[in-house]
């Protein structure tokens, strides 16, 4: 029969080896993302209020730089399911402070990553189609503009996603108060953005915005993996 000190202790090791694989998912998500927006400013993706004309152009041109961002998003987007149903597990077990915060992340990570997997659906279409067109037509502009609504609404879903996670890991003590202040100000731009939907998807630069609190998040999830990872 094992002692207090002995359970106490298991327990001690569980968490810190959970918490380590919480934080690496983090970071290896952020590193994710960040490598597939340098692949597109690399290679000049063009912005959604670009003519049609240069959206064949960039996606008949870079057949390789999409196919290895389709590879990133399919990666990444288990990473981003295992960390906020990571974090909601470490909330509970430090008290359950913060875990209806946490089920909210769960909820807008497990949406946001249907709508990563419709964007990067809707891309691969515009690669494969590109390769054969001389001309833009209706069906391939209709996909760029499915394309372009969807990542503007994946913003307010992952300003969502940002504010409880941010807002979990603070009330349960894994992040001190400038993290939650940055997870508040940063989906709160997220947020914003997403009530500029169909301006952003028509290539308005409302998107930055957005992106600001895209970066936001990006910092977030560094400084959150790095904490977890060295507990």
């Amino acid at each position: 029969m094992r002692s207090p000190q002995n359970t106490a202790a298991t327990l001690a090791r569980d968490w810190v080896v959970r918490g380590r694989l919480v934080g690496a998912a983090a970071i290896a998500f952020m590193v994710s993302v960040a490598t597939e927006n340098a692949v597109f400013a690399v290679t000049g993706a063009p912005s959604y209020g670009a003519p049609i004309g240069e959206v064949l152009a960039y996606y008949a041109a870079n057949h390789g730089s999409v196919a290895i961002v389709s590879g990133l998003v399919a990666l990444y987007l288990p990473l981003l399911l295992v960390f906020v149903t990571g974090l909601h597990g470490l909330v509970e077990r430090r008290g359950g402070a913060g875990a209806d915060w946490s089920l909210l992340a769960v909820a807008a990570g497990a949406t946001l990553s249907a709508i990563f997997v419709l964007v990067n659906v809707l891309q691969i279409g515009l690669v494969l189609s590109a390769g054969g067109l001389a001309e833009p037509t209706p069906a391939f502009e209709l996909v760029w503009q499915v394309h372009a609504a969807a990542f503007a609404l994946a913003l307010p879903t992952l300003g969502t996603t940002f504010i409880g996670a941010a807002l979990a890991a603070h009330a349960s003590g894994l992040t001190p108060a400038w993290q939650r202040l940055l997870g508040l100000v940063g989906g709160g731009l997220l947020l914003a953005a997403g009530v500029g939907t169909l301006a952003i998807a028509d290539g308005s630069a409302l998107i930055f915005v957005g992106l600001l609190g895209f970066a936001a998040w990006l910092v977030w999830l560094l400084a959150t993996g790095v904490r977890l990872v060295r507990s």
